[in-house]
């Protein structure tokens, strides 16, 4: 399935993971610091300082801003009909701009009939520094800002800390969107359904530990924001054939399909449905069913 097929929305995308090849060149040689590697990666530990090599590529607010027009430029060209885009103001540590300077820069590039912005609490951090996040987040709610996010490793940061967080972002309007059930088991999916009442889960894929997890997540139809090229990349799943997707969506659960991040992945939303479809044996009636709920869950939807 590819631009020319139905409308998709593309949920689960962080935006310095999706720099395009040339930018992120042009960005190494002007600052002096290494170009981040592509995947192929072995594990979560090898793409991790990736992830944070790209994000030092992020100059300041200018080149931030940049970078989110070219993302939007590039979905278009793919023909995504909605993308939701995850930043995390506090992980730059105030090195280009105060928070609210980052979110104006990356909503100034975001046209919101096709975009939407998730802010991310990064799990380590704790409940109380954690609370910049969703304060920052609720204060954006209605001005492009869709959803509250929880990125990181699951074991440092437990959801029940950030139970009230997510309570407070829903009041305000805003999506609950964490991560979870990649680098923890079912049991952090559990703890995600019950303790921050999720609108979708961003990957969710190891819920497939627990048949109890699995019926839940589709009797609740909580959405999963699956990315199996990344799953791949960091162990969640050793390759394509093995990845537990097709057996989520014939289990009932709602699933949408993603990069994760077109540059560090190496991937696009196109190759993703091709790897579904090729490598994960969805039929094509599965793909266009995963290609509605994509739409149905997202913001706009």
């Amino acid at each position: 399935m590819t631009s020319n097929g139905p409308a998709r929305a593309e949920l689960h995308l962080h935006l310095e993971a999706c720099l395009r090849p040339a930018t992120a060149r042009e960005l190494a040689e002007r600052s002096g610091l290494p170009l981040p590697k592509q995947a192929p990666y072995q594990d979560f530990a090898e793409f991790s300082p990736q992830y944070e090599a790209a994000r030092d590529l992020v100059l300041d607010l200018s080149v931030l801003h940049r970078v989110a027009a070219e993302l939007v430029a590039d979905q278009d060209a793919r023909g995504v009909t909605f993308s939701e885009v995850n930043l995390c103001p506090a992980s730059y540590g105030g090195r280009i701009g105060a928070d609210e300077e980052l979110v104006d820069a990356v909503l100034d590039a975001l046209p919101r009939d096709r975009c939407g912005l998730i802010l991310g609490i990064q799990r380590a951090e704790g409940p109380q520094a954690g609370w910049r996040t969703a304060s920052l987040a609720i204060r954006y709610a209605g001005r492009g800002v869709t959803g509250l996010g929880l990125v990181g490793p699951e074991p440092p940061g437990p959801a029940h800390w950030y139970a009230d967080h997510f309570a407070a972002a829903r009041d305000a309007g805003l999506m609950s969107v964490p991560h979870a059930g990649e680098t923890s088991g079912a049991e952090s999916v559990r703890a995600t359904l019950d303790h921050l009442q999720p609108h979708r889960i961003l990957h969710g894929v190891r819920a497939i530990e627990d048949p109890a997890v699995v019926a839940d997540l589709a009797d609740r139809r909580i959405c999963l924001d699956v990315c199996p090229t990344s799953n791949v990349n960091v162990g969640v799943a050793p390759d394509y054939a093995a990845h537990p997707l097709a057996a989520l969506v014939r289990a009932g659960v709602p699933v949408s399909l993603a990069s994760d991040g077109t540059y560090l992945f190496d991937t696009d939303l196109d190759a993703e449905y091709r790897h579904a479809a090729d490598d994960c044996g969805l039929t094509v009636a599965e793909l266009e069913s995963v290609a509605a709920t994509s739409m149905e869950f997202s913001a706009h939807g």
